[in-house]
């Protein structure tokens, strides 16, 4: 069966040189985000993750700083050798506890397959964790692709510690560009898996006061 997606785009343009620590950009490489994680057509989205570290339990030194957090980095496989890498960097404060949007942080993916691709930045603006998953929304602040700019995405990730996991919002409509109207920390089952070697994610669990 057909899998979603990754973000491509329709145009194909080379990318000026960015700035160097953003994952999957590669200089010359065009621009394609649109779909770059969704999955294109026909290709296979299966495979093994990387060990992961367990993420400090909440009540430890670790944690006690912050209330919740999605930190690390993973590529996801491709049979035809696609590049598609994401990175997190998301965070809420301990005196934030009772309120998810005021998370803060930046998160970033990139798509690339035969020369063409693109990548995007988004700004968190909210992030709820349960265990050891994971949802983060946030508005894409920079790319190359087209219409991304302003638009909400979310992304879900499961910290499996062996297989971790991840989803994203524009699962269902192929691209991010079309999540048009969609609310903060929402986001779709993390139905990817990482590629064998590449996942360090880590997700420290909110403990709400209910």
């Amino acid at each position: 069966m057909n899998r979603p997606r990754t973000m491509t785009s329709r145009r194909t343009h080379t990318p000026a040189n960015r700035r160097t620590g953003t994952p999957g950009k590669h200089g010359r490489r065009t621009a394609v985000l649109g779909t770059a994680l969704l999955l294109t057509a026909g290709l296979t989205g299966s495979a093994t993750a990387s060990g992961t570290k367990d993420s400090p339990a909440a009540g430890t030194a670790g944690s006690a700083r912050e209330a919740a957090a999605l930190t690390g980095s993973a590529k996801l496989y491709r049979s035809a050798g696609d590049d598609i890498s994401f990175s997190f960097d998301a965070h809420l404060a301990a005196k934030d506890n009772d309120d998810p949007l005021k998370a803060t942080g930046t998160f970033e993916w990139s798509h690339y397959a035969q020369g063409h691709g693109a990548w995007a930045k988004a700004e968190v603006d909210c992030l709820l964790t349960g265990g050891k998953v994971a949802v983060v929304s946030g508005v894409i602040t920079d790319s190359d692709l087209p219409g991304a700019k302003g638009k909400r995405v979310g992304i879900t990730v499961h910290d499996t510690g062996r297989h971790d996991r991840l989803g994203y919002s524009w699962a269902s409509v192929g691209n991010p560009v079309e999540t048009v109207g969609l609310p903060k920390c929402v986001s779709s089952a993390p139905f990817e898996k990482v590629k064998k070697g590449t996942g360090d994610f880590t997700v420290v669990p909110w403990r709400p006061k209910f």
